[in-house]
C-alpha cells in the first residue's frame, strides 16, 4: 500500500473548498491510501469553519496569511505519504487527473511529475491572451536557468515522491506564488527525473476568485533568478 499526500493550501475558499475535497474522495486509487490535507492560510470567509465539518481530512489552521508558498511548506512538513501532490482550493484542476500523473512515479521513471496545461488533448478554458503569454515567457526563462524542458512551470500540479521533498523542505522561502519558480530550481538543482502528464485545466475569471496577478509575474521573474543563481 502506497500513500498519497494531497496538500490543499486554502485562503477564502468557502465557495469551492467542500466541493473539492469531495473530488479528491471521489478519485479511485487502486492500492492507494489517500491523506488530504488542508492548510488554511488565514481565512477570513468562513472557510475553517467549513473545514471543522469535513470528515476524513486533515486541516491545519495559519492564524495570519503566509502566502501559498507558506501554506504549501506547512503542508509538506505535516505530509506522511510516499508522495506529495499540490492541489489548488479552487476548481481549476481536475482530481482524476491523479491517476495518470501518478504513472511515471510508481512505474519508477520519475521522482517528480508535472501536469502540464499545454500538452494535452483534454478540455481546458481558453485562457487569457496575456495570462498564456506571461505562463509561456516565465517557463522559458526558468528553463533557461534551470535547463530543463518544462511546457508549464507555473502549474498548480506538482507531485514529487517524499524523499525529494525532504532534500528541499527545509530551505524553501517563498511565501507567495514565488514558490513554483522555486521548487522548479530546487528541482533542478537535485537533478531528479522530471516527467510531464498533460491536464484539464477549468481556469476561472478574477470575478470568480482568482488571486495572481500581474505583480506576481514580475515577482516570479527575480524568483527564477535568485533561486537559481543565489540559492
Amino acid at each position: 500500500m502506497q500513500k498519497l499526500s494531497i496538500i490543499i493550501p486554502a485562503y477564502n475558499e468557502k465557495n469551492t473548498i467542500e466541493e473539492i475535497i469531495r473530488r479528491i474522495k471521489a478519485v479511485e486509487l487502486i492500492g492507494i491510501e489517500k491523506e488530504i490535507i488542508v492548510v488554511d492560510d488565514g481565512s477570513k470567509d468562513g472557510t475553517r469553519e467549513i473545514l471543522k465539518n469535513i470528515s476524513g481530512i486533515r486541516y491545519i489552521f495559519h492564524e495570519k496569511n503566509l502566502g501559498k508558498g507558506g501554506a504549501v511548506k506547512t503542508g509538506f512538513y505535516n505530509a506522511t505519504g510516499d508522495v506529495l501532490l499540490i492541489q489548488d482550493a479552487d476548481l481549476e484542476y481536475d482530481p482524476q487527473d491523479y491517476k495518470e500523473l501518478l504513472v511515471p512515479i510508481f512505474n519508477g521513471e520519475a521522482e517528480v511529475v508535472y501536469g502540464s496545461r499545454f500538452i494535452t488533448g483534454k478540455p481546458h478554458r481558453v485562457f487569457n491572451f496575456h495570462h498564456y503569454m506571461a505562463n509561456i515567457f516565465l517557463t522559458f526563462i526558468s528553463n533557461v536557468f534551470t535547463n530543463l524542458n518544462i511546457s508549464d512551470m507555473e502549474t498548480c500540479y506538482k507531485l514529487f515522491r517524499k524523499e525529494v521533498v525532504d532534500s528541499f523542505k527545509d530551505k524553501l522561502e517563498s511565501k507567495r506564488f514565488g514558490i513554483e519558480p522555486e521548487l522548479t530550481a530546487r528541482v533542478a538543482h537535485g537533478k531528479w527525473r522530471v516527467y510531464e502528464v498533460g491536464i484539464s485545466y477549468y481556469g476561472r475569471t478574477y470575478d470568480q476568485g482568482k488571486k495572481i496577478g500581474w505583480k506576481d509575474g514580475f515577482a516570479a521573474l527575480w524568483h527564477i533568478v535568485r533561486f537559481n543563481l543565489f540559492r
